[in-house]
Formats: C-alpha cells, sequence, structure tokens
C-alpha cells in the first residue's frame, strides 16, 4: 500500500476510535443520568453517528478494525461477566443452563423457522437458518446489563451462564444448516450434539487450565511474582483462552467465560491476592470492559442498515415478536421448569422469559452468512438487525422496571 494512503488510512481509524470514545463518555454519563443500561445509549449514538446519519463514523462490518474489536471486546466482556459468578451458585442451576442453552436452542430455532417460513414466505431451509443465526442470546448485552441492574444472583447468574454457552450451539446449528442450503451436506442432530458437546468440552477445560495459572501466579502465596502486573496477566490470558480454543476447534468465548469464573472464585482453590491489588485488579478489568462495551455497542450501531431492513420490516417484526413472545417462554418454560434441584419460581421464569438480547454474537454469524452468500442472506440480515434493535431497545430498558415488579431487584 502506498505510505500516504496508508497514513491517510491510519488517521482516519484514529478519527474513529476518538470519535467512538467521546460519544462513549458522553452517553455512558447519559445513561447514568436515566438509569437505563449503557448499551442502549451505545446503540442510539452509533446510529446517529454512522453512514446512515451523521456519517462520522464509518467502519465496515467486515473490516480487520471492526473484527478485532468485535472478537477481543467480546471475549473481555464475558470474562468480566465469568469473574462475577460464583460456583455455589452455578452448582443449584447448572441443569437449567445447560438445557437451555442446548435444547432451549433448538425450540428457537424451530419456532421462528415456522414464523418466517409462513410470515416472510421462504423456503423453510431458509427460515431455519434465519431461526439458527438469531437463537443465541448476546453475552456482551446481558453480562453489562447485569452489572448495572442488581438481580438476585441465581437468575442473573442462570442468564449470564446460557448466554455464555449458547453461543456455540447456535453457530454449530447456524453452520449445519447452511450446509443444507447450500447444497453441501445433510443435517443430523446426532452429529451436531456430538460437535457440541467436544467444542463445549475442550472450550471448558482450556478456560479452567488458563483461569487456574492465572489465579496461581497472580494470588499465590509462593508463586504470586505476577501479582504487580495482574492487569496485564488478565489481558494475556484473555486473548490466549480465546485463540488456543479457537485452535482446538473450540468455542472460544466458552473458553474465555470459564477461565473469568476460574479467576472469579480463586478464593475456593485458596487463592488470595492482597486488598490494594485485588481492587486495582477489579478496578482495571471493570473500566476495560467498559471500554469494550462502548467500542462494540457504537460500532453495531453504526452498522444498522436501514435501507436493508425496511425490505422485510413488517414481516421481520411480526417474526421478531413471536421470537420474543412465543419462543423465549416455551424455551424457558421447557427448559427451566421441570429443574427440580433449582425450583425456579414462577416470578423468576417470567423474568428469564422477558430477558435475552439479540446482539453481537448473532451480528457476526450473519456477517459469516452474507459473506458467502447464503440464500436469502440479505433477508436474514434484515431481520436480524430487527431483532437486535427491538430486543435491546424493549427489553433492556425494561429489565430494571421488571425486576422491581417481580421483587427480584437488589437495591444497592
Amino acid at each position: 500500500m502506498d505510505p500516504a494512503l496508508s497514513m491517510d488510512v491510519a488517521k482516519q481509524v484514529l478519527l474513529s476510535l476518538g470519535a467512538i470514545l467521546a460519544a462513549g463518555s458522553i452517553c455512558g454519563l447519559l445513561a447514568q443520568k436515566a438509569r437505563v443500561p449503557d448499551v442502549v445509549i451505545f446503540l442510539l449514538a452509533g446510529i446517529l453517528l454512522g453512514p446512515e446519519m451523521f456519517g462520522v463514523i464509518d467502519v465496515k462490518a467486515d473490516s480487520a478494525l471492526n473484527q478485532i474489536i468485535l472478537i477481543f471486546g467480546s471475549c473481555y466482556i464475558l470474562f468480566d461477566g465469568g469473574t462475577s459468578l460464583r460456583l455455589k451458585v452455578l452448582k443449584e442451576v447448572w441443569i437449567t443452563i445447560v438445557t437451555i442453552a442446548t435444547v432451549g436452542v433448538l425450540i428457537m430455532i424451530a419456532v421462528t423457522g415456522v414464523a418466517a417460513f409462513y410470515i416472510l414466505e421462504v423456503p423453510f431451509i431458509v427460515a431455519l437458518l434465519l431461526g439458527a443465526a438469531i437463537a443465541s442470546t448476546d453475552p456482551a448485552t446481558l453480562v453489562p446489563i447485569f452489572k448495572q441492574v442488581r438481580i438476585k444472583d441465581r437468575v442473573a447468574q442462570t442468564v449470564m451462564a446460557e448466554s455464555a454457552f449458547n453461543d456455540a450451539m447456535g453457530a454449530i446449528v447456524t453452520f449445519a444448516v447452511l450446509a443444507v442450503a447450500m447444497g453441501n451436506g445433510d443435517f443430523s442432530l446426532g452429529g451436531s450434539l456430538l460437535k457440541l458437546l467436544k467444542e463445549a468440552s475442550i472450550g471448558i477445560l482450556a478456560g479452567a487450565i488458563l483461569g487456574y495459572l492465572a489465579s496461581l501466579l497472580i494470588a499465590h502465596e509462593k508463586f504470586d511474582f505476577l501479582s504487580e502486573y495482574a492487569p496485564v496477566v488478565t489481558l494475556m490470558a484473555v486473548i490466549g483462552a480465546y485463540l488456543v480454543a479457537d485452535r482446538l476447534q473450540a468455542s472460544g468465548f466458552m473458553s474465555v467465560f470459564v477461565f473469568g469464573i476460574f479467576l472469579g472464585n480463586r478464593d475456593t482453590f485458596g487463592f488470595r491476592m492482597e486488598k490494594g491489588e485485588e481492587e486495582r485488579l477489579e478496578l482495571f478489568v471493570s473500566t476495560t470492559a467498559f471500554i469494550m462495551r462502548m467500542f462494540i455497542f457504537i460500532l453495531l450501531g453504526t452498522q444498522v442498515n436501514f435501507a436493508l431492513m425496511n425490505q422485510f420490516l413488517g414481516g421481520g417484526i411480526l417474526v421478531v415478536l413471536i421470537f420474543m413472545l412465543v419462543g423465549r417462554p416455551l424455551t424457558v418454560f421447557a427448559c427451566a421448569s421441570p429443574d427440580r434441584c433449582a425450583r425456579w419460581s414462577f416470578r423468576e421464569l417470567i423474568f428469564m422469559c422477558w430477558t435475552r438480547e439479540t446482539g453481537v454474537i448473532p451480528a457476526a454469524l450473519v456477517g459469516l452468512l452474507v459473506g458467502v452468500k447464503a440464500p436469502g442472506s440479505e433477508m436474514i440480515a434484515s431481520v436480524t438487525f430487527i431483532a437486535i434493535l427491538m430486543t435491546i431497545l424493549l427489553q433492556a430498558t425494561t429489565t430494571k422496571w421488571l425486576a422491581r415488579r417481580l421483587d427480584l431487584l437488589v437495591e444497592e
């Protein structure tokens, strides 16, 4: 590339990054004043600053910069969410988490697929591909929401853990259906479940090993020679956990999440940091997660394509409403209510029915479908952006209100 052109590109990237940081700081303050999750304000700011409106920020969805921010940002947010989970709570609800992250994803795909088939009048395999693309919940949205809105531990941790674990299932089924849609293979439920088990097991193992090693190096009584560099260790380990799992053809996001769980529960393994160092680490993690949240959702807002959305607006809204109001409640009651160990109350189940935002992971899957020119990819992209806007703007903004109404809110 010509040096002058490289310099121009670098300056444009710096301008975009500076605009995101400036807008994100203002949006964070506005969200705090309005008492709404900041991801909502970030998304709206991105729409305003994007090429569809004022054109201040224009980072292409398929650019290397966008992919780096998307992958690392999602990983660090997942790591942050994992550190806030407690093993003693997860022991009570693990059956619900496993069921809803596997069987629940298949239920969401089926309901959404049938709705799209009849409403949008597309081939059934294309309708299933849409259902698979948007079936996963979004940890990059849910983790920060539960950081800001304090919900009873077992409910919040179940929803966060589900969102981290079900992205692997959603991706596996998406690519399996894609192979059928493009005439490259046959869908096999048994094969898909076997692949999920393999990816999950390797991802969990990789995250657990790295999480234990990181805890050892920053919090062990004798071997904590990296305790002063704990924030840097988290950066290295998050990247390492994702890349190691990905190289082993496992879920990198699951690996990062489990790494966070192990590091956050280091006391369980007898590792304790000094108070000052622990506070410094927590401040670094929370600040970095906030910056990553800011970048991800402002960029996601800039990439909303209103011209594409308008092509399937009416039918897309109906499909998403069925997705939200039929598919999710059916999933929760079918997968969570039989769990006798957790003993979910009706109020807790209602809350889980409403809390399932669509965001970064489905957007990334749709980007891949558009890139390979999958059948119906424009329709799938349109409905996915409708789902992202509807779930974040409607569900994220009402999370605290609903939690208070259902007496699940933990007041500060």
